[in-house]
């Protein structure tokens, strides 16, 4: 159940960074109501991971193929998706894409629990639409970690375009074009601004390049390839080299 909460000033505090935003309507999420499919074809697995996410008090529901996973998440509209690679019927990437073309399913987290670990699994995962990538073996403590931090990314941001974004040191004002690190103000052109923008309303999360180029550039100007990098390069200049990370062959993420 969700329940709204309307105040004149809202602060949310998650771990290293805050959210503040005035005249809005903001939704709680109790745990006990945060639903998470787990699809795999192995019983072993569903057993023991969905034992583990079941004792933190989240909804489980589970599935055993691509086709079920699809059913499955147009029915409940799970907050988080587990999905192995290779399934019977329909694998993980076909099944992970479909999910993508729902509108309703916009906003759910979509992870891929895998023993498919080369690189060029990985990147077909998150050209699929996937927002993470685990690999098995896994202990199962460190992937409700995982999980964990996954769902912190549901407090969605980046339509709050009037709200102030803190993150440990680091303070984005979207709405005046500030920024500041450790108290110092740092200027930056606007494409810069932009994008450290972007990666920082969902940080951990890996944004392709494609997405990139849409959300900052649009279709102002014809650019290269190598214009992120430029960009990426420059900011970790002047914020910090380890508050970015590339993921080969698929994009950036801002490091909380």
């Amino acid at each position: 159940m969700l329940e709204n909460c309307y105040q004149f000033k809202i602060t949310f505090k998650y771990n290293r960074y805050t959210l503040y935003l005035q005249f809005i309507n903001v939704f709680k999420v109790k745990k006990k109501d945060i639903k998470i499919l787990l699809v795999d074809d192995e019983p072993d697995i569903l057993e023991i991971v969905g034992y583990n996410l079941s004792s933190e008090g989240y909804q489980l529901i589970t599935g055993e193929n691509g086709i079920e996973a699809v059913e499955l998440a147009k029915k409940h509209k799970p907050h988080l998706i587990i999905l192995d690679v290779m399934m019977p019927e329909m694998d993980g990437i076909e099944a992970c894409e479909r999910i993508r073309e729902q509108p309703e399913l916009n906003n759910t987290i979509i992870t891929f629990l895998t023993a498919r670990g080369e690189d060029y699994s990985q990147v077909a995962g998150f050209d699929a639409g996937a927002d993470d990538y685990i690999t098995k073996p896994i202990k199962p403590k460190v992937l409700v970690s995982k999980v964990k931090a996954l769902l912190r990314r549901l407090k969605d941001t980046e339509n709050n375009t009037d709200a102030v974004l803190k993150i440990g040191s680091l303070i984005i004002n979207r709405e005046e074009y500030k920024i500041s690190n450790k108290g110092k103000e740092i200027i930056l052109p606007r494409k810069e601004f932009e994008l450290l923008s972007l990666l920082a309303t969902k940080p951990n999360k890996v944004f392709k390049r494609e997405e990139i180029l849409d959300k900052v550039w649009g279709n102002e100007v014809v650019v290269g390839g190598r214009t992120i990098d430029v960009h990426i390069r420059k900011l970790r200049e002047k914020i910090g080299d380890k508050s970015f990370k590339t993921v080969k062959g698929v994009g950036y993420k801002f490091v909380d």
